[in-house]
């Protein structure tokens, strides 16, 4: 895997190259990453995994049209061919009017703002098992716990490098730690299981092996002799493990591209109010240490604060620079890129805190369910319908 600063040189070459071959814009990213992870269970080895992986991707413009290729070589014969394929397909492509590259006047000039996404402290592997165990054996502590599906920790590293051919090429890396535990509570076909995790960007932000696993052995023992509701309508309260995935359904709902495309639930409701007043969603990718911070999206704008929701209504779209010129608007810096053309990304989303604690919130509802699990993927993105089972407590 290449450092940033070699990684950020190699794709403005590729850009050089793929303009020498006859695009008349293009741009590179370069992803790289390797990571190890260690499980155990009931007190023994179970796996160890070590990876690592590069790649780049090239998107090219003849005129209006475009085209994007990638590859795992970084060498220079590799390159030479990438840049003359990626301009042949371009040729054959159609046009697109929305196409292009981001706006010269949009891109980040000004230093990157430090984020602290790095931590300079890698874990052995010897390490990594002993937090692993010490999280598996706090489980099978909690009294109630009969049996373990094992625990497990990690650390990564990665580097993004991002250049075009109308003057970007920046780069930065990030470092990623984790920690998991997942054990059994009950006998025969009274069981229950479940879990606890955190990642974070440095070691020292994680919850300690001991609270993970006191943790997951705590909520498996709740979970025991479980009982069935009958259906109706009643009030609903979802725990944070489980309430972000309907903020990520809303994100995927504000997308320009799927606005411009009429495939959202929230078309035609700009205007409206969707949530109670009192909630506020918030994007914030310059938080450090962030797992979804970064300093730059994958089209070079800077990237920046912004509430998504103010008083429960939308205060607009999530736009690529290609979503912007469809719905006549300014790209909102959340692209985000693999190998090819740009997707909508959010960075660090949450939900402002309203005055209520959870207690609070629970105290005037005489029968509803705390939601600690959510099964399935039944969620429309194009009308909103939402159905999904879910477990907890009542």
């Amino acid at each position: 895997m290449l450092d940033h600063k070699t990684a950020q040189e190699r794709a403005a070459a590729l850009v050089e190259r793929a303009c020498k071959a006859g695009a008349d814009a293009a741009d590179v990213v370069y992803s790289g990453d390797s990571s190890e992870s260690i499980q155990v269970r009931l007190g023994l080895l179970e796996d160890v995994e070590r990876s690592e992986s590069e790649h780049i991707g090239l998107r090219v413009f003849v005129g209006q049209a475009s085209a994007s290729i990638g590859s795992s070589d970084l060498g220079d014969t590799a390159l030479d061919e990438l840049a003359k394929r990626a301009v042949a397909m371009a040729r054959l492509a159609p046009e697109d009017r929305y196409s292009g590259l981001a706006p010269d006047e949009l891109l980040m000039r000004g230093p990157s703002p430090d984020l602290d996404l790095v931590d300079p402290l890698e874990p052995s592997p010897a390490q990594l098992r002993e937090l692993a165990r010490a999280a598996e054996d706090a489980a099978r502590s909690v009294p109630g716990v009969t049996n373990s599906e094992g625990a497990g920790a990690s650390s990564g590293r990665g580097i993004f490098a991002l250049a075009t051919s109308h003057g970007f090429a920046r780069a930065y890396e990030t470092t990623s730690h984790g920690l998991s535990a997942s054990v059994i509570a009950g006998e025969g076909a009274a069981m229950q299981r479940d879990y606890a995790w955190r990642s974070a960007r440095h070691a020292a932000d994680l919850l300690s092996p001991q609270e993970i696993g006191q943790l997951a052995g705590e909520r498996a023992v709740a979970r025991l002799a479980p009982g069935r509701l009958s259906s109706g309508a009643m009030p609903v309260v979802f725990d944070p493990r489980v309430g972000s995935t309907l903020i990520s359904s809303l994100l995927g709902a504000m997308s320009g591209a799927a606005i411009a495309r009429g495939s959202s639930f929230l078309l035609g409701k700009e205007d409206d109010r969707i949530f109670d007043s009192a909630v506020t969603v918030i994007d914030n990718p310059l938080i450090p240490r962030g797992l979804g911070s970064r300093p730059f999206d994958g089209e070079g704008l800077p990237t920046a604060q912004r509430t998504l929701v103010e008083g429960g209504r939308l205060t607009g779209w999530l736009m690529d620079s290609a979503a912007a010129r469809q719905l006549g608007g300014v790209p909102t810096g959340h692209a985000s890129r693999g190998g090819g053309a740009p997707v909508i990304g959010s960075g660090n989303v949450h939900i402002a805190p309203g005055s209520a604690s959870p207690a609070d919130l629970m105290a005037d509802i005489k029968d509803g369910i705390y939601v600690t699990e959510l099964i399935g993927m039944g969620v429309n993105a194009v009308t909103g319908d939402y159905s999904r089972g879910a477990a907890g407590f009542r």
